[in-house]
């Protein structure tokens, strides 16, 4: 089979780095009203950046994984809220491209529309004449009140008495969405929760995802040639959610070295807080950890693109070395933002000083369930001392 390769795309790179005064802009607004600004989508879909895993024929851009996590990176820059919706907008396109063709005409008609989606499987589709019947309540729906299509986590009931892991592309408006986003963190998300009840959803638009999963088998037909889709689901989907960590990392920077300059240490005989030894040590260790973050995101793609075009088989080492990769994105750039946070005195809690909200973002990031650095360190242990994974989600 001829693969269709995805190549690099630094102008997309660059057309996000571009949107970064305008993110920064916007980000207390977001923070404030719990979703993205409307010049912040305006000028993302004028960048094509809403549209980095939409199949070709439906006017994606599709670069290589490597463009698509620097995109994200960079947004997350700008803002830990608008990265992480972007990253979710993009795995749920992606997500949306492994079904059946002639459901993808449907989802895809309107080059306008975004991507919404939830992790947790936390509904049941159980078969019926046609398609399915769905119920369920999904909580951390990240961009929900935004979209117009959701990308759900299910179970399927195969009706034997087991289920398997699946996934329902539905339209957001078939489905009721409780405003209940009031966290501390990543709050520009608009991840509410979305219920589903009595929901009929057609058969094309229903895909069991063990396939997905294991062996990167899907319903396209058209997107099976394109290395883009010749990725596992979740070795992609925890790289480019990782992708933002690192972005609020290097914000994090920016903003700690902007005020450096202006800053003494009070209650101490620094004049200027750039002269103390202290300082030089808490940046380069602060910076070191970015490094990190950059070098294990990359590794995490590189590992994707090399696969795809090889036709490489994932072992169960490489799977759960990706989920290792991510977690160590999310955990390096936390501690560097601690490591910044922590010296940048008690001016630093003014709502108005960006540090005190990439902070509670990328605290935040570490806490979600497929990205959470312990949890994921442990999976890639145990496989390394040859035991079972003790999670289906590889």
């Amino acid at each position: 089979m001829t693969v269709i390769e995805s190549a690099p795309q630094p102008e997309l790179v660059q057309r996000a780095r571009d949107l970064v005064p305008l993110i920064q802009k916007h980000a207390a607004w977001q923070e404030e009203n719990r979703v993205l600004h409307s010049e912040v989508l305006d000028a993302l879909k004028e960048a094509g950046l809403l549209r980095l895993r939409f199949p070709a024929r439906y006017g994606g851009t599709v670069p290589d994984a490597r463009t698509v996590v620097d995109v994200v990176a960079e947004l997350g820059h700008g803002d830990g809220s608008t990265g992480w919706t972007i990253s979710t907008m993009t795995i749920g396109a992606w997500l949306a491209g492994l079904l059946p063709d002639e459901a993808q005409d449907e989802i895809f008609a309107n080059p306008e529309d975004r991507f919404c989606g939830s992790v947790g499987p936390n509904g049941v589709a159980v078969k019926t004449e046609g398609g399915y019947i769905l119920n369920g309540r999904w909580h951390f729906n990240t961009g929900a009140p935004q979209a117009q299509w959701d990308t759900h986590s299910i179970m399927i009931d195969l009706g034997d008495g087991n289920m398997v892991p699946g996934m329902a592309v539905v339209p957001v408006s078939d489905l009721t969405i409780v405003d209940d986003w009031h966290t501390v963190g990543l709050r520009g998300t608009g991840s509410v929760t979305t219920i589903a009840q009595d929901l009929f959803v057609p058969e094309n638009r229903v895909l069991n995802m063990v396939p997905v999963m294991m062996h990167n088998q899907h319903a396209s037909k058209i997107n099976a040639d394109y290395q883009a889709w010749r990725v596992p689901f979740l070795q992609f989907a925890v790289a480019v959610a990782a992708a933002p960590a690192l972005g609020m990392a290097r914000a994090a920077w920016d903003a700690f070295m902007e005020r450096l300059p202006s800053r003494r240490i009070t209650y101490t005989n620094y004049e200027k807080q750039i002269e103390a030894t202290l300082t030089h040590l808490q940046v380069a260790e602060a910076r070191v950890k970015i490094d990190e973050a950059e070098f294990h995101l990359h590794r995490a793609v590189r590992r994707l693109d090399e696969k795809a075009l090889s036709g490489e088989p994932w072992t169960l080492e490489d799977r759960a070395a990706a989920r290792m990769d991510a977690g160590a994105v999310c955990a390096r750039a936390k501690e560097a933002v601690d490591i910044l946070n922590n010296a940048s005195g008690g001016s630093s809690v003014y709502s108005e000083v960006p540090i005190q909200r990439i902070e509670r973002d990328v605290q935040t990031i570490n806490l979600h369930g497929i990205m959470h650095p312990n949890t994921n360190l442990e999976t890639y242990g145990r496989v390394l001392c040859g035991l079972q994974p003790n999670t289906m989600f590889l």
